[in-house]
């Protein structure tokens, strides 16, 4: 997911804001016309509102020091949290739907036609609030997408989405997506049902929305725990890792560079690196110099570590003995 640009933190309050407003609305008018498309979307809300508080706790907790028991720090909390949304989207906003629709689709209500004007048992509550909901939803994507195009600049939809190392600003893009579509499926339902008189379209709604969160709750988990094993630095990163430290006088080559993100904005970097025969203490001062240069240019950089190494390996692991 994407890395740099844009300000999670504008995103994520618009976000909680916003589904907080909706998902009060959305149980007054699921209460009042016993849709249970409506019932699923105010879940699915709820579900929003919580998940964008974790986001704040993992930021909050990023940003925390403890170096005696977290010597590398506690940036993987930006990784760790999106995670757990994931897994809350999944379970409490759309296997939730999906078995109050499933339930319904077994045994269908019969909307009361005559009572469509009714705001305390018709359709037209739920049509109403859905609409609202729709516009606060609207807002919070708006603010996602145009933080999300700044920190996209210059790369493809799926590289801005999927390529990146912070998952917060796409990851609130992809939750207020899926609640503007799952509001389009819950209002087509509600519709259809007052239409037909047939309660079984109100039920669809709610399969198709369970369907809905779980997908997206699957990609955001898969990405999730990519991040949250430890992937790589960018390859641009990299090779610009390598061109400074070659640069450096006294540096002769990398053999070996391996990177692993703690965090959007913290990289671990070790290197094997083969330099010129020098006396310790010189060689101990190019060794600095290379940390200080690699600093100042790539900030995100937070711990280095230099092997003298002149042949290196590829992935810095000794081949197991044959048996």
């Amino acid at each position: 997911m994407s890395h740099g640009g844009g300000d999670p933190l504008k995103v994520i309050r618009a976000a909680l804001v916003a589904n907080l407003a909706i998902a009060v609305v959305k149980f007054v008018a699921a209460y009042l016309s016993q849709s249970t498309a409506t019932l699923a979307e105010a879940v699915h809300s709820v579900a929003d509102t919580g998940n964008q508080g974790l986001l704040l706790v993992g930021i909050h907790l990023a940003s925390q020091r403890d170096d005696e028991r977290f010597p590398f720090g506690r940036a993987s909390e930006r990784y760790f949290w999106p995670f757990i949304v994931a897994l809350l989207l999944f379970s409490v906003g759309g296997a939730f739907a999906l078995y109050e629709g499933v339930h319904n689709a077994m045994h269908p209500p019969t909307p009361d036609l005559s009572s469509f004007w009714s705001l305390r048992h018709g359709p037209l509550t739920s049509l109403l609030v859905l609409s609202v909901s729709a516009a606060f939803e609207g807002f919070s994507f708006s603010v996602a997408m145009k933080e999300f195009r700044h920190a996209a600049r210059g790369k493809t939809v799926r590289e801005a989405l999927f390529g990146g190392k912070d998952p917060t600003i796409p990851l609130v893009l992809m939750e207020d997506l899926s609640a503007l579509v799952g509001l389009a499926i819950a209002f087509v339902a509600v519709a259809l049902s007052a239409i037909t008189g047939n309660g079984i379209w109100d039920a669809v709604g709610s399969i198709l929305i369970g369907v809905l969160l779980m997908t997206v709750a699957g990609i955001i988990a898969r990405d999730a725990h990519s991040l949250l094993i430890g992937e790589r630095a960018v390859p641009e990163v990299e090779h610009e890792v390598r061109r400074i430290t070659e640069a450096t006088p006294g540096v002769r080559c990398v053999t070996q560079l391996l990177t692993m993100h703690l965090g959007p904005e913290f990289v671990l970097l070790a290197m094997k690196v083969a330099f010129e025969p020098a006396p310790l203490a010189e060689l101990e001062e190019t060794i600095d110099e290379i940390e200080r240069r690699v600093r100042d240019e790539i900030p995100i950089m937070k711990k280095i570590f230099i092997e003298p190494d002149s042949k290196g390996d590829r992935r810095g692991v000794e081949p197991a003995p044959a048996s």
